[in-house]
Order: structure tokens, then C-alpha cells, then sequence
């Protein structure tokens, strides 16, 4: 069938490409900066370069969704520059965009991906199921505007109930294409490559912390199960185990230096205001009350199973940033960002 992907230029949808390709389906891909079409598997769609956020999105987009039958929504600004689109515009107009053109296109099935950082924040070492409130976290605009997503989709679902809907809640994910990006999301231009693996590199995480990640391609896989089996409702994805602390500072092969995470964001402000590093310190607020997620409904209507455990993920991801890996898509190789002094490189993160 046809099945148009947007945000088919980055991390998931990446990974998306690759696990429909050779199944038969003629994949359209959207994306606001059309990627490197002769690199696997960006050779495997056809194109069409298109900012969900503008104003001729509704119209177009009606366009290239006729006659499809699944769209999968997976265009988000995360964690986007100073110069980018309006993180506001991208994910709620353009998302708005998305769905009011699939109705109008006629589109029967729809997959969006949200995020485990929509649920309302539960306790510390409890994992919520897909029944779990989205809420948010009012200190983070990405999960904020998550919980408001889910909101949107539920008043879609009612006013449309003929359309299957879909949404994903991954943990974090990662994979070696996106190293780059990710480095661009939490390394300071100023700082030196970092030495992985290094016993006396010293790693500054707060006590209580834990995590949850999922590769991209394991994500990849149950957007396709969903697709084949034309699923609806939601589906919570993570990897196994859960990583504290001490895990993360041992897979960078160094050592963890407890700082309280009220000294971490204290640091991280200034120094994001200022421009001298990208993480807005909410990122460290979201990921210290994301809550953690269980997985069994994906694993029983799906038959979904990660095929990439935690550790072997995140070691892959730093050996990729070690390594200095980029990806061939705009995302996926990310300008290298240049100090500012006084002015942030990337967007206010903060929901005031």
C-alpha cells in the first residue's frame, strides 16, 4: 500500500525507511529538508520536501496523502536550534496539519508517535501502563506539548472514529546514525572530544537517576507490526534493563560523581542563556521525572520484542559519537554549532 512518513528524515523515521524496505509498499516520505535520496534508505521512498508548520501545509499535505493507506506521523521539533522553525508551529499547527489532511484525504489508518515524557510523572521506580494519565511535566515544553498532543489525537479519535489512530510512547531513542545529533543536543561546542572509555573520564550524574532507551530500529519494528496489522490504540516501548547512574557512567567507561540535580540545573542555565552549551536544563528536570514504562501490550498484541538490549544501545551510541559518525540527512547531520556569546544556540525548553 501507499504509506506516506512524515519526518521520514530522522531518527525514527530513518529506521522506519529501512524496515519497510523490500515489503512492497510504496513509501512516500515528507520531510522539510529533503535528505541524501542515493543513500540507503532514503533511495527507497519517494520525496516530497514539505514544512508540515507552513501555511500552504493543509492544502499540500491533502495532496500527497490521497489515495494512501496508513500515514505515519513522526515529524517533532525535539530539541530544535535558535534558527529553526518555532517548536509551537512544527508540532502543534503542523501536527494539527497532519491530521486535518489525512481526514480530508480520506486516510484509514493512522500511527502518530508520542512519548513516555506525556505521562503524568508517577513514582520513581513505578512503570505505568498505557492506561496511565497524560499529563506532563509542566517544567518541560517537549513533554508538555506531548500531553497536549495525546489531547488532540483523543478529540481526533472522537470526531473521526471511523480512522484507525495509533500513537507509540518509546522511552528515549537512539541508534549510531544519530550520533551527531545527539551530540549536537548535549555537547558544548568548547568541549574536547570526549574520552570514551577513558577509566578516569568522570561522569556528573545525580543519585536516583534511571532510564529507559530503545534502539530505533526495535521502535521501527512495532510501527510496522502496527502497519501490517492495522492496530490502533497505544503502545508503550522500552528497552530492557532499566539503567541507573552507575550504569551510564560505566558504559562511558569512566566513573560517577554524585551531584545533586538541583546543582546541575542550577549550572545548566546560566550556561544555556549564555549560549555556551545546548542543554536547556528541563531536559535534566524530564529526564529525572519521565516516568518508566511497561511494555507488555506491545509485546502481546504486537508480538513485539526488542531485539537490542539497553547496554548494547547506549555502547553502540557512544562508540558513534566517539567516532565522529554522521548520518545523510539534514537531522541525522546536523550543522556543527559555533559559541554565540549571549545568545542560546537552541530553543527555550521551558514552558512559561
Amino acid at each position: 500500500m501507499k504509506i506516506v512518513v512524515t519526518g521520514a528524515s530522522g531518527n525514527v523515521g530513518t529506521a522506519l525507511l529501512r524496515a519497510l524496505s523490500g515489503a512492497g509498499h510504496d513509501v512516500v516520505g515528507v520531510a522539510r529538508r529533503r535528505p541524501d535520496t542515493t543513500a540507503a534508505p532514503y533511495s527507497t521512498a519517494r520525496w516530497v520536501q514539505q514544512d508540515i508548520g507552513a501555511n500552504d501545509a493543509w492544502p499540500r499535505l491533502t495532496e500527497i496523502f490521497d489515495g494512501a493507506g496508513a500515514v505515519v506521523h513522526l515529524a517533532w521539533a525535539i530539541h530544535p536550534r535558535a534558527d529553526d522553525p518555532a517548536m509551537l508551529r512544527t508540532n502543534m499547527a503542523g501536527s494539527a496539519n497532519v491530521l486535518r489532511a489525512a481526514a480530508d484525504a480520506g486516510v484509514p489508518h493512522i500511527v502518530c508517535a508520542s512519548s513516555v515524557a506525556a505521562y503524568t510523572p508517577a513514582g520513581r521506580w513505578d512503570e505505568v501502563d498505557e492506561e496511565w494519565p497524560c499529563g506532563g511535566l509542566a517544567e518541560s515544553a517537549y513533554s508538555a506539548g506531548k500531553a497536549a498532543f495525546e489531547s488532540r489525537l483523543d478529540e481526533f479519535c472522537r470526531d473521526h472514529p471511523g480512522i484507525g489512530v495509533a500513537r507509540i510512547r518509546p522511552c528515549g531513542v537512539v541508534q549510531p546514525d544519530a550520533a551527531a545529533e545527539f551530540s549536537g543536543w548535549l555537547l558544548s561546542p568548547l568541549a574536547p572530544p570526549l574520552p570514551l572509555g577513558d577509566k578516569w573520564l568522570p561522569v556528573p550524574l545525580w543519585p536516583g537517576l534511571r532510564m529507559q532507551v530503545v534502539h530505533s530500529d526495535d521502535v521501527a519494528q512495532a510501527i510496522r507490526a502496527i502497519l501490517d496489522r492495522r492496530a490502533t490504540g497505544a503502545f508503550n516501548l522500552a528497552g530492557e534493563p532499566v539503567l541507573g547512574s552507575r550504569d551510564l557512567a560505566a558504559l562511558a567507561g569512566g566513573f560517577r560523581i554524585p551531584v545533586p540535580l538541583r546543582l546541575l540545573t542550577g549550572l545548566a542555565w546560566p550556561s544555556w542563556r549564555l549560549g555556551l552549551q545546548p542543554l536547556h536544563p528541563s531536559w535534566l528536570r524530564l529526564a529525572d521525572r519521565a516516568s518508566l514504562v511497561d511494555t507488555r501490550r506491545a509485546r502481546e498484541e504486537l508480538g513485539w520484542r526488542p531485539r537490542h538490549d539497553a547496554v548494547t544501545t547506549i555502547k553502540e551510541l557512544l562508540a558513534a559519537i566517539r567516532a565522529g559518525r554522521r548520518g545523510d540527512s539534514g537531522p541525522l547531520d546536523p550543522p556543527r554549532d559555533r559559541i554565540r556569546l549571549g545568545r542560546p544556540s537552541h530553543q527555550d525548553q521551558s514552558t512559561g
